[in-house]
């Protein structure tokens, strides 16, 4: 259970009091608000990146920039960020990665070229990898009993799940009715609110034992996770780029068909990636062997860990298959102005808020496996309900319930995921594990998007290949959008085969039932 601080003995040994502390549910609050704050960050930029690009004077080549020097840091620190957590204090790296976000955040609204926005950027990123592990594993040592855990995870997957709908939203109508600079400032409030409340009502906690940091180990990680998700970042571009060079020729004309190379032809691509994952082993030889390791091999060695680690990866890389080809879809095809293809998002928040509720009713009750079976079955048939959009396809006829379908599916698997990843990890390891969770959804998110990138690119070429090969003239605009269709549908089911991948590796890994979800030990922790 988690406990307010206790006077000292005699002998100087803390004496945990038996109750939880009673100011759970404020603290729950407050680090709603930053959770939000940083998964909205991942997508709130995407919808406002036209008006960022013309008015700092970014290059198409250098736009990439604007996101990749977010997720590179942000990935690549969530490790020694949940340690720093672990060991420095909770609460401590939580206002610290609060205080951070909000200065980058500034910067980067500030931003008078592109090297100050990356930047800006790459700060954010920085101060998102203290402030994402630090907040979940303060839910961890803050909630142990298992009904109370499952609803304060249900507040999280609920976010975790919806947030990113909501940021496209956000970014939609701040971008049109404001200035894209608002993407930024508005995390400044949000921020420094969280941070007044934090100080009298988040508790303090630390790691007990050894707190000593594994130096070699954080370098190789950090190194090893930057690089693949940049190594990936760089396929999903050139895939992308590719394809633009590609339909920019074929509709000049000339007689000959050009065709989209594929993004995994990059060479630098596979060094970065190949690279990244000889650090990666490195760094696990490394942990096996370190007294006192920055991940303990124990954390991803645990069957249902290990379990929820690996759906994570599955799911990061198939959500992201919805977001961001649903985004185009509705601006580019359906041609949505930026507000109305936010609005137009917010169905997936609909469902995921709607199943995360019940799914912290029925986690202390039928156990966590259920749940994430039926919820990545469930967010795969909204996905491949995605699959049928066309041309001239009316928003409430598909969009509308595979968005809600996917949303509920995303609901049902992110509370007991959330739940399963952190469960006995223990108070020494709860930044570590909560660390791993975040890390497993961002490389798999880079890696879906490279992998979808390249999928559609080849679909799109393949389909306007054939329409010209069929008479069509490649000038004909509704040509070039029946093609791009071909390659957000293509995306839409490949993404829906990643999530049924997710649901199939929960229930052949997942062997945890209800009685396995309260927290081992107690979690002393005290008012900062």
């Amino acid at each position: 259970m988690t406990h307010p601080e206790q006077p000292a003995s005699a002998a100087g040994v803390q004496a945990p009091a038996e109750e939880p502390y009673e100011r759970r549910w404020l603290a729950l609050g407050v680090i709603a608000m930053t959770v939000l704050l940083v998964i909205l960050d991942a997508t709130i930029v995407n919808i406002a990146l036209p008006a960022v690009t013309a008015d700092l004077g970014i290059s198409t080549a250098s736009q990439q920039w604007i996101v990749t020097a977010y997720t590179l840091t942000f990935g690549g620190f969530l490790l020694l960020g949940g340690r720093i957590a672990d060991f420095w204090g909770r609460k401590r790296t939580y206002l610290v990665g609060a205080a951070g976000f909000a200065a980058a955040s500034a910067l980067g609204g500030f931003a008078q070229n592109e090297a100050m926005l990356f930047g800006a950027r790459a700060l954010q990123g920085v101060f998102g990898a203290l402030l994402a592990p630090a907040s979940l594993a303060l839910i961890t040592v803050l909630f142990t009993e298992p009904k109370e855990r499952a609803k304060a995870f249900g507040v999280y997957g609920a976010i975790a799940g919806g947030g990113a709908a909501i940021g496209l939203l956000l970014g939609g109508v701040l971008t049109e009715y404001a200035d894209w600079r608002w993407c930024f400032w508005v995390n400044l409030p949000v921020a420094l609110l969280a941070i007044v409340l934090a100080i009298p009502f988040v508790p303090e906690s630390k790691a007990p034992g050894d707190t000593s940091y594994d130096i070699p180990g954080a370098v190789l990680i950090t190194l090893g996770l930057a690089s693949i998700v940049y190594g990936f970042t760089r396929v999903s571009e050139a895939s992308q780029t590719n394809a633009a060079e590609a339909a920019e020729a074929n509709a000049r004309g000339g007689g000959e068909m050009v065709t989209a190379a594929s993004g995994w032809s990059d060479g630098p691509a596979w060094s970065f990636i190949v690279a990244g994952l000889l650090l990666v082993v490195a760094f696990v030889v490394l942990e096996l062997r370190t007294r006192n390791p920055l991940l303990p091999m124990r954390i991803v060695l645990d069957r249902n860990r290990g379990g929820a680690f690996l759906t994570s990866t599955l799911v990061g890389a198939g959500l992201i298959g919805a977001f961001f080809f649903l985004s185009l879809y509705f601006q580019q095809v359906l041609e949505y102005e930026p507000v109305v293809a936010g609005l137009a998002s917010l169905p997936v928040s609909l469902g995921v808020f709607i199943a995360a509720g019940a799914s912290s009713a029925l986690l202390p009750r039928i156990g966590p496996k259920p749940l994430m079976v039926a919820g990545g079955l469930l967010a795969a048939s909204g996905l491949f309900t995605l699959s049928f959009v066309g041309l001239d396809t009316g928003f409430w006829t598909l969009p509308f319930p595979g968005q809600v379908l996917l949303g509920l599916g995303l609901g049902f698997t992110f509370v007991p995921l959330s739940n399963l990843a952190l469960v006995g990890a223990g108070e020494h390891d709860a930044g570590a594990a909560s660390a791993m969770l975040n890390a497993t959804q961002q490389v798999g998110a880079s890696i879906g998007t490279a992998v979808l990138a390249s999928l559609s690119v080849a679909a799109i070429s393949s389909y306007t290949a054939d329409a010209i090969a069929g008479g069509a003239n490649p000038q004909d605009a509704r040509v070039s959008l029946a093609a791009q269709v071909e390659g957000y549908t293509t995306a839409f089911t490949w993404a829906s085969v990643l999530l049924v991948l997710g649901a199939a590796v929960a229930a052949v890994l997942i062997q945890a039932t209800k009685e396995d979800l309260p927290a081992e030990g107690d979690a002393v922790v005290h008012v900062g």
